[in-house]
């Protein structure tokens, strides 16, 4: 049955990620004081799989910038396995919508450069980036280059160079936005695959509800901006889940039903926002 969250975590006492009434304020180029968040609390258990939805320019992007101490909250507090933030933590991995990938680095060179940046030897490098490039499916694609590759490629090499070095949290911003739709769900299934193996606490940004629910254990809705949390949803939908088969379940269709519902208004106060701006 699909309800409010409550307030207790499940697994660890320690949450691994905690906003707690943060609030982000910065200048625009123009001088204007511009609230990209106001009063903004969540929090994400050990192992949890949270998802942000919300309308465009509602400021979900500024969560992740707060989680990885990028940003820093005007006001409130950010917490890390029960500790404040005290700049960017080792322990954070971070999938971008556009590929991070480095054109002139093959697929091997890309995926080793994270321990090899950590102290790892080339040999070492090489024989945890070539487990992880088999684990993605790209095991006869190690010399190949990023423009060598098709989209859904990428983002496998993508994964495998986040995952590499085994991150205790999982930041992902859209990351399959630009991905047709049937590359997308494969995409979406293997990150659940081997978020399963990992532990690894993640939060994902997305506009596209139906993702949202797919892959999360737990849904923030946010306000049109400045952001706030409207809502939160628990995804009561047995794991494992199969991506291509998980849209047409009966307990899916009513979860997006009751989630568009509470989404909808605030994409329409979005939308009368960009309107009236625009006259």
């Amino acid at each position: 049955m699909l309800m409010e969250a409550p307030k207790t975590q499940n697994g660890s006492d320690v949450p691994a990620i905690v906003l707690d009434n943060a609030t982000r304020r910065f200048v625009t180029p123009d001088g204007k004081m511009m609230t990209a968040l106001r009063d903004f609390s969540m929090t994400v258990a050990q192992g949890e799989f949270a998802c942000v939805v919300g309308p465009t320019g509602c400021g979900k992007s500024t969560t992740l910038n707060l989680v990885t101490g990028l940003a820093r909250p005007s006001a409130g507090e950010v917490r890390l396995m029960g500790k404040p933030i005290d700049g960017v933590s080792p322990d954070i991995g971070f999938v971008f919508q556009a590929d991070a990938l480095f054109p002139w680095r093959n697929v091997i060179d890309n995926v080793s450069a994270g321990p090899r940046y950590r102290g790892a030897s080339k040999e070492e490098a090489y024989e945890k980036a070539r487990s992880w490039i088999a684990k993605v499916g790209l095991a006869r694609f190690e010399k190949h280059y990023p423009h060598q590759l098709s989209g859904g490629m990428r983002k496998r090499v993508a994964l495998a160079q986040t995952f590499i070095n085994e991150p205790k949290i999982l930041l992902m911003d859209e990351p399959f936005s630009a991905l047709d739709v049937q590359t997308r769900t494969l995409m979406q299934g293997e990150l659940l695959d081997l978020w399963q193996q990992s532990g690894a606490s993640v939060i994902f940004v997305t506009h596209d509800l139906e993702e949202a629910i797919a892959l999360a254990d737990k849904v923030y809705v946010l306000t049109a901006g400045p952001a706030t949390v409207k809502s939160v949803y628990h995804i009561d939908i047995p794991r494992p889940r199969v991506m291509e088969d998980i849209r047409f379940d009966e307990k899916f269709v009513e979860i997006a039903k009751v989630i568009w519902n509470d989404l909808r208004e605030e994409v329409q106060i979005g939308q009368q926002r960009a309107l009236q701006s625009g006259q």
